[in-house]
């Protein structure tokens, strides 16, 4: 009676050759990058939420832009929406010393004001995707890296399996099972990377969202002094600074 064959996922990294072991080097280092991506971008939100959340709040009690050029210099935080209202600040430091110098119903000033506004929720936006190219890379990649590993393992069981002249069912079976290892790998690291890549771009849908209705809000307070209090309307969440040149 033959031994049976210790098989299974120790034996197969045992008798791995340096390219299987490579790939598998290259799928643990995917995991804990997209892993690491996937921790880090939640804590960073859930941050900017809470900062996000408390400027919304003072903002809901400014008045003015002199008053919010005020709160900016007394709470200095680095969360999105207190960024844009800095920068909202500046854009309009800028606007009315233009405007003064030009003629009136000259729209220059108004345009240069909603572009200042563009970059700085494009700023925003590019902020908010860091890491996002590299966790669809590996969501994308990663299956078919374990694929390789797959192909490679089979075709070395089968030269081993040629080699010693046994085709029976148990040599085959074996090797070949354990080579699919690597695929189950590749899915195990590609499933977590796509699926915290579709949460982190719908999180950053609903930032952006607000970060926009922001910059509307604030382009309507340089021009006509009202509240840059942020607007609950999801039309004007969806909007773009440069709709807001209606106000101009």
């Amino acid at each position: 009676m033959q031994p049976v064959q210790d098989l299974g996922i120790a034996h197969f990294l045992a008798h791995a050759d340096p390219l299987g072991r490579g790939i598998l080097v290259v799928l643990l280092a995917m995991s804990l990058l997209s892993w690491y991506l996937i921790i880090s971008r939640v804590l960073i939100h859930a941050l900017d939420w809470w900062r996000g959340e408390n400027f919304s709040r003072a903002l809901a009690r400014i008045d003015s832009l002199p008053a919010l050029a005020r709160y900016l210099d007394e709470h200095r935080s680095n969360d999105p929406l207190s960024t844009l209202a800095a920068a909202g600040v500046d854009a309009g430091h800028k606007y009315e010393t233009l405007r003064r110098s030009r003629p009136a119903g000259d729209p220059t000033p108004g345009e240069l004001l909603v572009r200042d506004f563009d970059d700085a929720v494009a700023a925003a936006g590019t902020r908010l995707e860091s890491g996002l190219i590299v966790l669809a890379s590996i969501g994308s990649s990663a299956p078919y890296i374990g694929l390789l590993g797959t192909v490679w393992g089979v075709y070395h069981a089968l030269v081993s399996i040629g080699l010693s002249g046994q085709g029976t069912l148990d040599k085959v079976a074996g090797p070949v099972g354990e080579a699919l290892i690597m695929t189950a790998l590749g899915l195990a690291v590609a499933i977590p990377a796509v699926l915290g890549y579709n949460a982190l771009v719908r999180v950053n849908r609903v930032a952006m969202g607000r970060i926009t209705s922001l910059a509307n809000r604030l382009i309507r307070t340089i021009t006509t002094g009202a509240a840059p209090t942020i607007g609950s309307a999801r039309a004007e969440s969806g909007a773009s600074p440069a709709a807001a040149t209606g106000a101009l």
